[in-house]
């Protein structure tokens, strides 16, 4: 049993913005979880201004 090509086209979309999506989100997800947990105890406060210059 085939897929109807219309099927196919939008699964092809969904793939298409999912890699989308994954690619241009994951380091600013992996930056806001690490700025949200903040620094470990003895390391200096995290800004963005410490991202930036170091």
């Amino acid at each position: 049993m085939g897929l109807n090509p219309a099927t196919k086209q939008r699964i092809a979309i969904v793939l298409n913005v999912s890699k989308f999506a994954f690619q241009w989100g994951f380091i600013p997800a992996v930056l806001y979880l690490g700025f949200s947990k903040g620094a470990d105890p003895g390391m200096p406060k995290l800004t963005l201004m410490n991202l930036l210059w170091q």
